[in-house]
Formats: C-alpha cells, structure tokens, sequence
C-alpha cells in the first residue's frame, strides 16, 4: 500500500504550490498532499489534505494515477495523484504561510520551465501528462545517489484509487517483477 497523496490544484494556466519548510524536498516547490490516515482511501485522505493546507473546499478533483520512486540509497515508495480544477475566477489570495510551508499561484510554464531548479525534480516530467492525458499512469521515477535518473511511464486502471484489491495486486506484481531496490526499470 502507498503511504502518500500528491494534488495539483489548477486554476487557468497556474498551479497552487506549496513551498516546503519540511523534509522531504524542503525549500522545493510542490504539490498539495501527505500521508494516508489508517483505514482512508485515498481520495478521502485527498480531500482531507486538501482542506487541512489550504482550506479549499469547492473543486473538481480527478485522479491521475501514482507517481512511484526506487533509488540505490531508499526503499521503494510512492503516491496516488490528483488533479484538482478551481475555475479560473477562484480568488485565493497569496502568498499564505501554514505549518507546511508557503502556498503560492505559479504558472505552468514557469514549472516546467528547464531552468527551475526550485521544483521537486519529477514535476516538470510528470505534471504535463497528469494535466493533458485522460488515461491514468504510475510514473516511476529512478534515483541515483539522489539525483532523478529516469521516468518511466506505465498505465494503469483508473479502479487502481476505488479498490484496494487492484491497488495491492498492482504494487505486489510490481515489486515481483522489478524488485524494491531496483536502479533501473528498462
């Protein structure tokens, strides 16, 4: 079972970031998320995490697969990750200070930007698919020594978020054929 949830809350052509005074990835720009609550799904433990940071409560939230991550100094891990859409006239006053860190508007381009340096490493490979593909994927990401060395998409079903059935077949095949502490999928 994954342990975490990632949201990116999209309004026009901007994401809501958070900037974390936390580990992991502190001082990165990220998304919205956390751990998973004993017993939650993990669109509640979204929608939970949702309010906690930020307070939205209006949105249309989407589920957009997982992102996964192996490395040759960790264990494997991962998230379910979501899209939420707030309508481009959603006032939402930033910059705002909170326990986690500091929530900010920046725009797409700005994220995927080559040069950005202060995003989490896997955003700007992962974030285009989760905002134009309706098909759901488990972007594996590779680590060495820290440093991102590969995505490697995959599609997966949709039901993989409803039913803790296909979530376990998933991750337990998953780990079989490749192995927890694989450096290299491909």
């Amino acid at each position: 079972m994954l342990k975490y949830n990632i949201c990116f809350i999209k309004r026009g052509d901007e994401i809501l970031l958070l900037n974390r005074e936390k580990a992991s990835w502190m001082g990165c720009w990220n998304g919205i998320g956390g751990k998973l609550d004993p017993q939650e799904t993990p669109r509640e433990a979204m929608i939970r995490e949702m309010e906690e940071e930020t307070g939205i409560k209006a949105y249309s939230l989407h589920f957009k697969g997982l992102v996964t991550w192996s490395g040759d100094d960790f264990d494997f891990g991962g998230m379910y990750a979501y899209i939420a859409e707030v309508p481009e006239s959603f006032d939402y006053a930033v910059p705002i200070k909170t326990d986690e860190g500091i929530l900010d508007w920046k725009k797409i381009d700005w994220i995927l930007n080559d040069n950005n340096v202060g995003i989490v490493s896997n955003i700007p490979k992962t974030l285009p698919w989760m905002l134009n593909e309706s098909k759901c994927f488990d972007h594996h990401c590779v680590y060495v020594k820290g440093q991102l060395l590969d995505i490697v998409q995959t599609e997966v079903s949709a039901q993989i978020e409803t039913s803790g059935e296909r979530r376990e077949h998933y991750l337990q095949r998953y780990v079989a054929e490749r192995g927890a502490g694989v450096t290299s999928i491909r």
